[in-house]
């Protein structure tokens, strides 16, 4: 049975850091691209940033540059560094895992929410004053 656990959310100020983690559990995590998606009430589901099972990253936009992403094979887990929080990032984090294996000859990662079919219950993030 395939399982998504995050954690670290929490309340923070702006400028300030969260680490999120995604621990996985179910399946062979090593073969499976994983992505962090965030999505409050009411709003569209936005994919933050995702990696490949051989580590090739994708941030969106909003988040590069104060935002990383790194997976730990070992520990069967990802991780979301978040760096200089705005009061914008808050929302409810989402781990996935992709549907499909990865290939290994995959050169992008994709963060579309229609690509991942498992998903965590999430960890709220508040970057408030």
């Amino acid at each position: 049975q395939v399982q998504l656990v995050e954690s670290g959310g929490g309340l923070v100020q702006p400028g300030e850091s969260l680490r999120l983690s995604c621990a996985a559990s179910g399946f062979t995590f090593r073969d499976y691209g994983i992505g962090w998606f965030r999505q409050a009430p009411g709003k569209e589901r936005e994919g933050v940033a995702c990696i490949t099972r051989t580590g090739i990253t994708y941030l969106s936009e909003s988040v590069k540059g104060r935002f990383t992403l790194s997976r730990d094979n070992a520990k069967k887990a990802v991780y979301l560094q978040m760096d200089s929080l705005k009061p914008e990032d808050t929302d409810i984090y989402y781990c996935a895992r992709k549907t499909n294996r990865d290939i290994l000859a995959l050169t992008s990662a994709t963060c579309a929410s229609a690509a991942y079919a498992y998903w965590g219950q999430g960890t709220p993030v508040t970057v408030s004053s």
